[in-house]
């Protein structure tokens, strides 16, 4: 598949996991840290739906992706466009988070691993 980062041998066989809130910074990148480490040891990669994102979300981030894990309904529907956009079918999981937690916040943390085991338990 071309160039690249979703075409980079060297990350292994692992679930490549986007997660995503607005600005890159608190949530999405504290949901990447959960679902890297066990149970999951997803890859993941962290972005931003908007302009002022330090890592902002791009056709090469979601092409990468095998799922997108999603902070909260906004940046669910910017991924939903952003898919149709660039004519990608990937799994959204959203998670439903306010954004009102610190990066590595330990509610944060508990409350990631409690919805998203949630969702993978009702999609099985």
């Amino acid at each position: 598949m071309g160039y690249g980062i979703h075409s980079n041998s060297y990350q292994g066989d692992y679930k490549r996991v986007l997660t995503v809130c607005s600005a890159n910074m608190l949530r999405s990148p504290t949901i990447a840290v959960v679902l890297s480490m066990p149970p999951y040891d997803y890859n993941t990669r962290s972005a931003g739906t908007h302009s002022f994102a330090l890592v902002p979300v791009t056709e090469d981030l979601l092409m990468w992706a095998d799922e997108v894990v999603c902070a909260d309904t906004e940046h669910a529907l910017a991924i939903r466009d952003k898919m149709m956009e660039y004519q990608l079918d990937k799994p959204i999981v959203n998670l439903r988070i306010p954004d009102i937690y610190e990066y590595r916040n330990p509610e944060l943390i508990m409350m990631i691993r409690r919805r998203y085991d949630e969702i993978l338990l009702s999609t099985k």
